[in-house]
């Protein structure tokens, strides 16, 4: 039904070949006609203007020259043999030249005739000349491609460029294929959204984003094609979501009993925030409701997630039911293991870890009386999905920084039970209103906005490389006072390629301005056994060591109250994400906490602004928003490494207005059409429906 020549291998379109399709495929993922269509520019090259000769300089990346060639020759001998021509215009000349394809150059530029020269200029011995120049004959024919206004310029590859496919080559392609197949293009949106939004039609769309007419069928074009690629990922998200809340029903969780109450009443040592208390009365409306609950909790560091985790498992237990958490690493696992312990104080529930480095007798002793129910809570990484581990009754599932694991890693957790269990997913990574839509749109959103009372903001300040006995002098004084300090360096050994101030120099420098034994030093990196890593940082955490020095291993999964200075090396070549992770190690304790950013001399732009960024401000959304524009979703989120979000258009830091649209629009099309039965909804259903069948929505065109 949905077969069309533009499902065809790209092999079989004219100028491509086995050799380039394979490229082409191991390159950039072509395998069809259609995607090819879908592979857009990433900019464009405005072609309308032209600049006089005497307006050149070696800034400018294209120019636009119109003049007549009034000289050309051939020079030099062998492989140094070139073309020389010269193109002048009324205010003065210019050299072009040619050291390859010589003799189509010496039959096709002609002395005499006016030509349109486009390329980049350079200057050469005082005088400006452009190597390789696109010429085309003046006045430009009227065909489609011979009249760009706007240059599309294409992502390729040094492989793809051996083979001839540099942007220009890949817009040849396009143009062949726009030219031959571009009535082929079926419409993917129902016209009453096209209407309602006033959007262009898909052919349209394609047409003009690969050759604009102006800027403003360029905008139209963008628009369009933005809108289909943000709404039909929230069409799946948001249609997924409704088929799991009545395909799965929920455990009921009516009962707040003994161990809710008895844990805040008398075990909990502080007062909840306003915002902890919101998010765990969400958590209890969605355990009532009778269907799955998938529910994401972001909370900025120290926000207080692990409470809302641990009084929802206890809610699981106070009904009947096990409850697990799972976290990525062995040291956050074991973090959560005993800060969870320590709040429950041997009280109201038994719980449990287990890791890659349990041993095989207690894992014996563990699945046994897993599977009896004697074990309440099971916090571990990802060896809890493993098929030995059976529980008597799992009501809820807690995953934290869910993104760090896969979709089916999650899944064998769903499937411990008849009855899936209720799903919290928890992240630190705060994430930015656009990203959270389009990564998480399918789960239900809780904020916790409100750090817990008497905590202090952190002050940062931001240091060169020349202040740094200024910064030896901060970290004496505040271990006078009894508190302890991080350093974080990017790299453990040096590196060829990046001058930076490496951990095993900076344990050498630590020694002399540290000496013991006045001072006692702890050291943790990737490379050491986890054993080695428990035991330097159980030093640090005892207060036996005042100064950790270590990689970025303590992102996560380190809280020692008492240390309240977070020095980060060469700050200006982490991102801003894992700035703001690595700060919130400090500040966990009632003291004024600290985050001293050194830096080398020269810094980027995109670097000076991470780090005035974190200067400015604590809040991890507002950073988050920053980091979004600077580094794109994929960086941010480790959506790249999941394969979960591939745009090829949109941009989540710019569009958000177009992804509201977006969603707005699915939200009303479900709730009218649930089963998108209505004959105006038909193509939508057949786009679910490929998906569900594993064909990309390439496809369906």
């Amino acid at each position: 039904m949905f077969a069309s020549t533009l499902d065809t291998t790209i092999e079989f379109l004219k100028g491509v070949g086995p050799k380039r399709a394979e490229l082409l495929q191991k390159e950039l993922g072509i395998f069809t006609y259609n995607q090819l269509l879908n592979h857009f520019p990433f900019r464009y090259i405005d072609r309308t203007r032209f600049y006089k000769i005497n307006e050149l300089s070696s800034d400018l990346p294209y120019v636009q020259i119109l003049g007549r060639i009034t000289n050309k020759e051939q020079i030099g001998e062998k492989h140094k043999k070139r073309i020389v021509a010269r193109l002048t215009d009324e205010t003065g000349s210019i050299e072009l030249v040619w050291f390859q394809s010589l003799k189509w150059v010496d039959e096709h530029v002609m002395k005499g005739k006016v030509y349109i020269v486009f390329g980049k200029p350079a200057v050469f011995n005082g005088s400006f000349s452009i190597s390789h120049p696109e010429l085309e004959t003046y006045p430009r024919p009227s065909t489609m491609t011979g009249n760009l206004r706007l240059q599309p310029v294409y992502n390729s590859t040094e492989k793809l460029k051996k083979f001839f496919l540099d942007s220009k080559g890949i817009q040849k392609l396009q143009t062949l294929l726009i030219e031959q197949h571009l009535s082929e293009i079926r419409e993917t949106i129902p016209p009453y959204i096209l209407e309602k939004y006033q959007m262009i039609s898909r052919r349209e769309a394609v047409l003009n984003i690969h050759f604009p007419k102006d800027v403003v069928a360029l905008k139209k074009a963008e628009n369009r094609l933005k809108f289909e690629e943000l709404f039909f990922i929230q069409l799946q998200m948001l249609h997924n979501k409704q088929l799991r809340e009545l395909k799965f029903k929920g455990h009921l969780f009516p009962i707040v009993g003994e161990h809710v109450n008895t844990f805040y009443n008398e075990v909990l040592p502080f007062e909840l925030t306003g915002a902890q208390k919101r998010v765990i009365k969400e958590i209890r409306v969605d355990t009532q409701r009778g269907i799955q609950m998938n529910r994401l909790v972001q909370g900025d560091v120290g926000s207080g997630k692990t409470v809302v985790a641990l009084m929802s498992m206890l809610l699981a237990s106070d009904n009947g039911y096990q409850a697990c958490m799972m976290a990525p690493t062995e040291i956050l696992a074991r973090q959560h293991y005993e800060s969870i312990s320590s709040l429950l104080k041997g009280r109201l529930a038994k719980v449990s870890i287990l890791t890659g480095s349990t041993t095989k007798k207690q894992r014996t002793v563990l699945h046994a009386e897993l599977e009896a129910g004697e074990i309440d809570i099971l916090v571990g990484t990802h060896a809890l999905i493993e098929d030995k581990v059976v529980f008597k009754n799992l009501g809820l599932v807690v995953i934290d920084e869910q993104h760090r694991f896969g979709v089916e890693q999650r899944a064998k957790l769903w499937r411990k039970n008849t009855v899936p269990p209720h799903i919290l997913v928890m992240t630190a990574t705060p994430i930015p209103r656009t990203l959270a839509m389009t990564l998480y749109g399918d789960l239900d959103v809780s904020v916790i906005d409100e750090l817990p009372a008497g905590r202090k903001p952190i002050e940062t300040k931001h240091l060169f490389e020349g202040q740094r006995l200024r910064m030896f002098g901060f970290m004496k004084q505040e271990i006078a006072k009894g508190r302890q300090v991080y350093v974080v360096y990017p790299l453990i050994k040096e590196s060829e390629k990046l001058d930076l101030l490496h951990l095993e120099a900076g344990i050498e420098q630590m020694g002399y301005q540290f000496p013991r034994p006045d001072y006692q030093i702890s050291i943790v990196h990737g490379k050491m056994s986890n054993a080695d890593k428990q035991y330097e940082m159980q030093q640090f955490i005892d207060g036996k060591s005042q100064i950790m020095v270590a990689t970025t291993v303590i992102e996560v999964g380190v809280n020692v109250p008492n240390a309240s200075v977070m020095i980060i090396e060469n700050a200006e070549r982490f991102g801003l994400s894992q700035l703001h992770q690595l700060r919130g190690r400090v500040g966990r304790g009632a003291e004024q906490s600290f985050c001293i950013l050194m830096s080398g001399n020269k810094l980027s732009a995109d670097g000076r602004l991470r780090l005035e960024t974190m200067v400015k401000t604590n809040n991890g959304f507002e950073i988050s928003e920053i980091d979004l524009k600077l580094r794109g979703p994929g960086d941010i989120s480790g959506t790249q490494q999941s394969g979960v979000l591939d745009l090829k258009i949109a941009d989540l830091a710019t569009d958000q207005r177009i992804l509201q649209e977006a969603r707005n629009t699915v939200i009303d099309i479900i709730s009218a059409d649930p089963h998108l039965e209505l004959p105006e909804n038909s193509v939508l259903k057949t786009y679910l429906s490929k998906r569900r069948s594993g064909i990309a929505f390439d496809k369906i065109s």
